[in-house]
């Protein structure tokens, strides 16, 4: 048995309980009444997949059929993933130990592209061709992906069976019933993947064939087995009905969010014109304030959690933010719950807020302006302007708080090096605001926190035809901007620049990429997103030898009737809204959000809805 492997050699590396399972929470089934099995992986350390949400949704999803059993797994660490290959240890699952090799779904979800190279090697760990056209006609090791990475899947089309577009929570149990009806019947791999394409949500790359110019763009997309010439993504309509867990899985070590959290909003109505999750999560639907309380209860009372989190993209874009709080603060008081928010709106940042705030959170207070000056602001739709961020800083500072971090961008479109120093001078006018202030906190000075990360133009938004700064013009604003700032009172932070050229590359580009990854893969890329492990040099080689160069997907500004890889591919918001809205870029004009005006994406009106009154 492989428990008796596995156990032999936990004690051989760090944090064995990644490895073992049997965690409170975790489901264990009888495998002899179970009909079709679910492997969720998670390409990455089970310290980062525990903290994931959608995969707490979709395994207790799952595992409320009881024919169906969804079970964990993991990316191994390197130390844990060499006595895996030097004793004959496959890639197995939490609940069961057993290989995902024997399961029928093999599921991977797609949180980042720095990941993609961990799917190869998970598959390679578990016996599994990591090409589809390696693959037994049997059906069988169905090898699927859903999350955010596969709005643009064509640089992974190779290695997956097929990819769930949109929410997951209704179109996954459809997937599997179709399935466990033709495998009754004695299907192939090929029939199941025929009917398959005919759920709304599912796309099956091999159906699809793309031609290309001598330019190497795109020349078209043509359809084959009768796939439909548009796929669809999913949208769960009714929010505050969605399936939502009473119970999580409790880790034995600590993970990166070790708390329980609750959704409280799904979609955006910002419209920030570089965000693809503000985009590709529409429509804006928010759950009711009493669903929020009622789950949060129940959520921390059986998982014996201490800390509880609001998730969303923007918690306090709730309309009912204010009593929610208020009730939730009360109750978590009550029982010694800390309760954590992400990241505060600059322009509905009140004293009303922060008094709430204050009573749950003691540390500093975070803000993403995104840009220093008003000019570029404006260009990427921030919707916010320097009065807003300086009293939003005052009512911090004198509420108690005396750090502030700032999150900014940049290699923005439009961006100018006077955007740059503009960060300093931001900065500056907050440090002298803190010292002007007579209710400023006594005995404490100011301290602001700047992360700059480099601006990745991503798929599905206003921005995805623009062009990526060089790696020169990226270090040249990076040290621009640490020549500028006060060093005393500023601290700075910002992210390799070869790590998000690399990421602009695998968001936006096509199948040619696919033998890319897999030579990466072969040259020993993995844990790309690790600084640690990340091997940019390689990558370099993998592009050279398979003849694709970096610079076409990440450095050229696309034309807008340019074909684009995920063109065939449907989120609900059409393309020329984006052309409209990179026009208004380059013309520095804001759109509303969508409480305010609508700004005529047509994601409610695809659906049948309507926007905001």
């Amino acid at each position: 048995m492989l428990r008796e492997k596995i156990e032999k050699h936990l004690l051989d590396v760090q944090k064995p309980s990644r490895y073992i399972g049997g965690e409170v929470g975790s489901i264990i089934k009888d495998k002899s009444k179970i009909d079709v099995r679910f492997a969720f992986c998670f390409p990455d350390t089970y310290d980062i997949g525990m903290s994931h949400l959608g995969m707490k949704i979709l395994y207790s999803l799952t595992n409320e059929r009881e024919n169906y059993w969804c079970e964990r797994c993991f990316a191994p660490s390197e130390d844990f993933e060499k006595i895996m290959r030097e004793n004959d240890i496959p890639l197995y699952a939490l609940e069961s130990l057993d290989p995902i090799k024997d399961f029928d779904f093999i599921g991977f979800t797609m949180q980042y592209e720095l990941s993609y190279t961990n799917v190869l090697n998970m598959l390679d760990l578990a016996g599994i061709p990591v090409f589809t056209r390696d693959r037994t006609e049997e059906l069988t090791q169905i090898v699927v992906a859903g999350g955010p990475c596969v709005c643009n899947p064509e640089p992974l089309a190779d290695f997956f069976d097929l990819f769930i577009l949109g929410e997951g929570e209704e179109v996954n149990l459809e997937l599997m019933d179709l399935y466990h009806k033709m495998k009754k019947q004695g299907a192939s791999r090929k029939d199941f993947l025929r009917e398959a394409c005919k759920i709304e949500g599912i796309y099956v790359p091999e159906f699809y064939k793309f031609s290309y110019k001598p330019d190497g763009t795109i020349e078209k997309v043509e359809t084959t087995n009768n796939a439909p010439e548009i796929v669809k993504k999913r949208i769960i309509k009714d929010f505050d009905k969605v399936y939502y867990p009473d119970n999580f899985v409790v880790p034995f070590t600590e993970i990166v969010h070790d708390r329980v959290s609750v959704e409280v909003l799904r979609g955006c109505l910002r419209g920030c014109r570089f965000c693809q999750a503000g985009f590709i999560y529409r429509p804006f639907r928010e759950k009711k304030s009493g669903t929020i309380v009622e789950q949060t209860k129940c959520l921390c009372e059986n998982t014996g959690y201490d800390e509880v989190s609001l998730a969303s993209l923007s918690t306090s874009d709730h309309s009912e933010i204010s009593p929610i709080l208020s009730e939730l603060i009360e109750y978590t008081a009550d029982e010694k719950i800390t309760l954590s928010l992400p990241s505060l709106r600059v322009d509905n940042f009140s004293e009303e807020l922060l008094e709430k705030i204050k009573k749950v959170r003691k540390s500093g207070l975070t803000f993403a302006p995104e840009a220093a000056t008003q000019r570029l602001r404006d260009a990427i739709n921030k919707n916010v302007s320097e009065e807003e961020i300086m009293n939003t800083c005052r009512i911090a500072f004198e509420g108690g708080y005396s750090s502030v971090k700032l999150y900014f961008m940049m290699g923005l479109p439009t961006e100018t090096d006077e955007d740059i120093i503009g960060i300093a001078e931001l900065s500056q006018r907050i440090i002298d605001l803190f010292y002007s202030l007579p209710n400023k906190p006594k005995g404490r000075g100011v301290q602001i926190s700047i992360s700059c990360a480099t601006f990745v133009p991503k798929p599905f938004t206003p921005f995805q035809f623009e062009a990526q700064d060089t790696r020169e013009m990226i270090e040249h604003k990076q040290k621009l901007l640490l020549d500028s700032v006060n060093r005393k009172r500023v601290k700075v932070s910002y992210h390799d620049a070869n790590v998000s050229i690399l990421e602009a590359v695998l968001a936006k580009g096509d199948r040619r990429l696919c033998n890319v990854i897999y030579t990466a893969w072969k040259k020993g890329c993995k844990f790309d997103s690790w600084g640690e492990y990340f091997q940019f040099e390689k990558w370099v080689e993998a592009f050279n030898e398979c003849n694709v160069d970096m610079s076409f997907y990440a450095n050229r500004k696309i034309p807008y009737d340019e074909i684009l890889a995920w063109e065939h591919l449907d989120y609900y918001i059409s393309k020329e809204f984006f052309v409209r809205e990179n026009r208004k870029a380059h013309e520095f004009t804001t759109t509303p959000h969508c409480r305010l005006k609508c700004s005529g994406c047509g994601v409610n009106k695809e659906i049948g809805g309507k926007c905001f009154d």
